[in-house]
């Protein structure tokens, strides 16, 4: 009895890890392809060798992907736990083999630091090791920027997009991947959803290339920025980021950061009905905090710039900040220490659900600030009943505990994340971390914003952390992009039985 109960017990697991395989050997196969067309860029710019080593990149992954696809069968669904897993595991596998290309070309021939980055590319996070990107092959640098064109909507997502991928366990999948509490279907079948999230994500990439490339961007220039500005994730060409580039270049990216911390399922609702962004309650409040955000930055920085510099720097960098971009036209790093303040406050934010921003969310702020003001009301009015909305709709109990705990959980990762990257330094390096460089570190981070404040401010990087500081913020980095719980969820014993 006991044999035959282990084997039952068993079996779950197998299952599951079977299911595991299959999806990331699928998707690995789209992360080959990528990095196939990254050495085709290499090879049209004539960097003949650095092509052939992105293309052995790419074979390697493609073997794997492929010999790990074919050695289970094909799951006919996949349950809610094994969609959290899949997608908690999937994404460390992404980072190790996305770090190829740097590894074998040898532009970042340190592990730590080329996971570090490949990390920070497919959770757009934009925090970077490198000092001047400028120097980067052409085809390591599209890979760089394919990174988080591909993590900014969902690798996984496009898999569910072009294949059948596990008939109807794409929802799942999605559900685990896709940022926001919970995935907008657009469609009966999230496979037509998940197309028509790509199509709006593809058409208004090429949209801001066109208006970049018209400015004073080279057109390779203004796929890399497109692209790193439809993902929110701040990857650039330039040492400087954005600061070196004209004002009207500045401010086609405002808006296309603007754009794309709006909910794609929003975005192609309104593709006919325009008036269904102020309809949504969740748009209005957050184009509420960019204004009111934009306002106060610029009241603060008219001592330092002319009013309409002011306004400019402060709409961008604020804009940037509030949808974890990472871009940056200034060094907030050296304003006033009341702006700083703001600037950490900022980063806590994040877009839309269902855009590529990472973040709490708006959605997840509205709700936790209509729930703690009926809280409040319940003190003065014991027996009354409160219904909690957000804009006209009720938010369920079930809802509002759900975003309480998710606050909950990232508050204790960012005060254990700072409390680790301290320790680390302390012990490993040569303690001059200070606390307003590991607490925005690890913010920026969990946020997938990329630059903090200190030493690792706009106009620095992460290449002098220690490799145990980069691991960790790896880690935490990937715990943001799929909003914690698919990650913690590995963890539990729940998982791994029946």
């Amino acid at each position: 009895m006991t044999v035959k109960s282990k084997k039952e017990g068993s079996r779950p697991t197998l299952t599951l890890l079977k299911t595991v395989a299959y999806v990331l050997g699928s998707v690995l196969l789209f992360v080959a392809i990528a990095m196939t067309v990254s050495a085709l860029i290499s090879t049209i710019y004539g960097e003949h060798t650095t092509a052939l080593q992105i293309g052995v990149s790419a074979g390697i992954t493609a073997v794997f992907g492929y010999a790990t696809r074919r050695l289970v069968r094909r799951p006919e669904s996949i349950t809610v736990k094994q969609g959290f897993a899949t997608v908690g595991l999937a994404w460390f596998v992404f980072s190790i083999f996305g770090a190829l290309p740097y590894l074998i070309t040898g532009t970042i021939p340190d592990i730590s630091n080329a996971i570090f980055e490949t990390a920070s590319g497919f959770t757009t996070t934009g925090a970077s090791i490198l000092s001047d990107p400028s120097t980067l092959p052409y085809g390591v640098s599209f890979w760089r920027a394919m990174t988080q064109w591909l993590g900014g909507m969902g690798v996984i997502v496009l898999g569910v997009a072009i294949l059948p991928l596990l008939g109807t366990g794409g929802m799942q999948l999605a559900r685990a991947e896709s940022p926001g509490p919970t995935p907008d279907r657009l469609t009966p079948r999230f496979q037509e959803t998940a197309k028509r999230l790509w199509l709006v994500y593809v058409v208004l990439t090429l949209i801001e290339v066109i208006l970049l490339w018209a400015g004073d961007m080279t057109g390779f220039q203004a796929v890399i920025h497109s692209m790193t500005t439809m993902s929110t994730g701040g990857f650039g060409t330039e040492a400087s980021s954005i600061a070196e580039f004209s004002n009207y270049t500045k401010w086609v990216i405002t808006v296309f950061m603007f754009i794309a911390g709006v909910s794609f399922a929003l975005h192609f609702r309104a593709w006919r009905r325009p008036f269904e962004y102020w309809r949504n309650s969740e748009f209005r409040l957050y184009a509420l905090i960019i204004v009111l955000a934009v306002v106060i930055v610029a009241g603060g920085l008219l001592q330092d710039f002319a009013p309409m510099a002011a306004f400019q720097t402060a709409a961008f960098n604020t804009v940037s900040l509030v949808t974890t971009t990472g871009f940056a036209s200034d060094n907030f790093g050296v304003w006033r220490p009341a702006l700083q303040i703001m600037v950490v406050g900022l980063m806590f934010l994040g877009g839309m659900a269902g855009s590529t921003a990472g973040g709490m969310k708006t959605f997840r702020i509205g709700v936790l600030s209509k729930a703690a003001y009926a809280d409040l009301r319940r003190l003065v009015h014991p027996k009354a009943i409160f219904v909690t909305r957000f804009g006209s709709q009720r938010v369920t109990d079930p809802v509002i505990e759900a975003v309480q705990s998710y606050f909950l959980f990232y508050m204790f990762l960012f005060m254990t994340g700072t409390f680790l990257l301290g320790f680390i330094d302390a012990n490993l390096a040569t303690d001059q971390l200070d606390l307003v460089t590991a607490g925005s570190a690890v913010a920026a981070s969990i946020g997938n914003i990329g630059p903090g404040l200190g030493e690792v401010g706009p106009i620095s990087n992460y290449a002098d952390l220690p490799y145990l500081a980069k691991w960790l913020l790896s880690g935490l980095m990937i715990v943001g992009r799929l909003e914690i719980f698919p990650v913690l969820v590995l963890l539990t014993k729940d998982l791994w039985r029946r």
